[in-house]
Parts: C-alpha cells; sequence; structure tokens
C-alpha cells in the first residue's frame, strides 16, 4: 500500500510556472510507476503525464507535451511535475496516483492509490 500527498498547487498567470510535488509512502516506491492526472470542473479525469519505477520512460499527453516534465526522486519518494507555459486551459485539480502496471498508462482504472489532490488555477 501507498500513500500519496500532493503540494505545490496555487493562482498563476497565463504563461507562469508551477511545481507539483507527490510525496509518497511506503518501501517499495522505487519499483512503483506513477501518474499525474487532473480533473477540471464538469470534466472527466485525464492523463497527464507519468513515470516507470526507475525514471527511464515518461509519457505525457498531447495537451502538455513540451511544457510540462515529470520527474522522481526515488530516495526521497517523490514525484513531481513542472509546469511552464501555463494556460487557463490548464486549471483543474491535479491528482497522484500510483499503478501495478510496469509501464506508464493513462487509464485511470489501472491506478490503485490516488491522492487527495492539489488545485491549479490560471488566469487569463
Amino acid at each position: 500500500q501507498v500513500n500519496l500527498v500532493e503540494s505545490g498547487g496555487g493562482l498563476v498567470q497565463a504563461g507562469g510556472s508551477l511545481r507539483l510535488s507527490c510525496a509518497a509512502s511506503g518501501r517499495t516506491f522505487s519499483s512503483v510507476t506513477m501518474g499525474w492526472f487532473r480533473q477540471a470542473p464538469g470534466k472527466e479525469r485525464e492523463f497527464v503525464a507519468g513515470i516507470t519505477g526507475g525514471g527511464s520512460s515518461t509519457s505525457y499527453a498531447d495537451s502538455v507535451k513540451g511544457r510540462f516534465t515529470i520527474s522522481r526522486d526515488n530516495a526521497k519518494n517523490t514525484v513531481d511535475l513542472q509546469m511552464n507555459s501555463l494556460k487557463p486551459d490548464d486549471t483543474a485539480l491535479y491528482y497522484c496516483a500510483a499503478t501495478r502496471s510496469l509501464i506508464v498508462t493513462a487509464y485511470s482504472s489501472l491506478y490503485y492509490a490516488w491522492g487527495q489532490g492539489t488545485q491549479v488555477t490560471v488566469s487569463a
């Protein structure tokens, strides 16, 4: 079992940057593929980015490619999401999640642990 706590959300103007962090508990964190998802009001939860346990493989949604970067520090049990060139459409509640899949997957149903979420609001 892994417990996840997100931090780093806030209000930022369009074009600005934020860095989200997800702190995880659990001794086997380095073997767990992690993902970031987001959910805007009235919309379904969507995949944003993912990273494999060792950090060698990452994947991004087309909407964030070139602007967002996912990384992890297994010594600190953290997964970060650096978000640059933010747009109002990026406004959402952002969640980190853990999956037993050995590869990054965009299917939220395959993630077994979720954090509470951190709010990101981008003003025009």
